[in-house]
């Protein structure tokens, strides 16, 4: 499973001289590619490679667009989180990580609770989760579990979690 962690190193392996790179699940099946050079440019050249990488790099059933850096903002894309846990940055770094690894990376992530997969919504392509717990999460907790999900489900899947 491609994560945006995994996917965002591999590009800068891959193209040394972007300097600014960032990957987010737009949609079902959906990427997008957010980058620029140490300019502060995405020339047209370097978004045909960025292209060229993703049809090979990529799962081939993701559709993928390359953009510049500064649509971040406007496309509404979470900011990259500071710092994360040492065992969610493996796991995303992992190209072998399975569906049950990362419940169970949640789940040693979660203090109190357990988080299970309830179903896949193939129209939209979602992953439906739901965090049982005899009481309430704090929003900062709340945040927590969706910022380590975000960082461990596959791009071009879309999730959500309901909170019980």
């Amino acid at each position: 499973m491609a994560t945006r962690l995994l996917s965002e190193d591999l590009i800068r392996r891959h193209h040394p001289h972007i300097r600014y790179v960032r990957v987010h699940t737009s949609g079902r099946n959906a990427v997008a590619i957010y980058a620029w050079n140490d300019q502060l440019e995405l020339p047209e050249s370097d978004k045909a490679r960025l292209q060229r990488f993703a049809a090979a790099y990529m799962p081939p059933y993701l559709c993928c667009q390359v953009k510049v850096y500064s649509d971040v903002r406007s496309d509404g894309v979470p900011t990259a989180p500071e710092e994360l846990p040492e065992a969610v940055m493996q796991a995303a770094m992992n190209r072998e990580l399975t569906p049950p690894a990362v419940i169970s990376l949640m789940n040693r992530m979660i203090s109190r609770g357990r988080l299970v997969f309830q179903r896949y919504d193939e129209g939209t392509g979602t992953l439906h989760f739901s965090l049982h717990r005899g009481d309430a999460l704090s929003g900062c907790e709340r945040e927590r579990v969706q910022q380590y999900l975000y960082e461990v489900v596959p791009v071009g899947c879309l999730f959500e979690v309901k909170f019980e």
